[in-house]
């Protein structure tokens, strides 16, 4: 059975200051982010236990990778739904602040 995939504001606002970057700065693939994450949201819906356990206090947050933009898709998994609680670029150094999600 499929679990709809759900963002919060604060992750909206994440993917559209992440697609914003990557078609002002990725001329020869601009829509490549947006279609690995779609890409991303449509796996998780289908199997949300394929991510990597990722260290939270809390509730079990897992991550995915998508390759080429290097963007980690944090989520929860819940009993009717895949919340998105982070989208976040695995070169930062340091992970998104997973505190409540809005």
């Amino acid at each position: 059975m499929n679990k709809p995939v759900v963002t919060t504001s604060t992750t909206d606002h994440q993917i559209r200051e992440i697609d914003d970057w990557w078609r002002e700065n990725r001329d020869k693939s601009p829509d490549l982010f947006a279609e690995e994450l779609a890409l991303a949201f449509r796996m998780l819906e289908a199997s949300p236990g394929i991510g990597r356990r990722y260290p939270h206090p809390g509730a079990l947050v897992r991550r995915v990778l998508p390759r080429a933009s290097r963007n980690h898709v944090y989520y929860v998994e819940e009993e009717r739904q895949v919340v998105i609680v982070a989208v976040w670029g695995a070169i930062k150094g340091s992970g998104p602040d997973l505190s409540r999600p809005k």
